[in-house]
């Protein structure tokens, strides 16, 4: 557990670095291979993983989960290893991307911690939730330092 908890401080610090540091970049430049991979790091840590399939009760309906919280096609009993869950993630975390990016066409040009941040909150919230909030409504205005001011709320 000490273990899980470094290596997600040690991620956060330096996605935390990637903010402030005068060498940001767009997706432009570092890809959308480099926003999913550290939208994962971040993401993991999070929800955890769990390779069998358990029942989330704290989701109404309760639903059939797996690895670092999918629930599509999971049924009981599913099984995966470590490698087939980072994978299944990082799946997610590209549908995701592309769904967010159709709400807010300018996402690709901002820089990475700001679409990791929006990316990671879209897979907690859902895209439907994230198209219709407040945050899309900020960030298509061009209004992007307000739009990150609502990702606590």
């Amino acid at each position: 557990m000490e273990n899980i908890i470094l290596q997600f401080l040690s991620t956060l610090l330096a996605w935390l670095k990637s903010l402030v540091s005068t060498k940001r970049k767009a997706a432009t430049t570092t890809g959308t291979a480099a926003i999913l991979a550290a939208a994962a790091a971040f993401v993991g840590p999070w929800e955890g993983e769990r390779t069998e399939a358990y029942l989330d009760s704290v989701a109404s309906p309760p639903v059939w989960t797996v690895c670092y919280g999918e629930t599509r096609g999971v049924k009981a009993g599913n099984r995966y290893s470590s490698a087939e869950c980072s994978a299944m993630l990082m799946e997610a975390l590209d549908e995701f991307r592309d769904r967010l990016i159709t709400c807010i066409p300018s996402l690709p040009q901002q820089p990475e911690g700001v679409q990791v941040a929006l990316v990671s909150w879209s897979y907690n919230v859902g895209t439907g939730a994230a198209c219709s909030s407040m945050l899309a409504k900020r960030a298509n205005s061009g209004r992007w330092r307000d739009a990150c001011n609502e990702l606590p709320r």
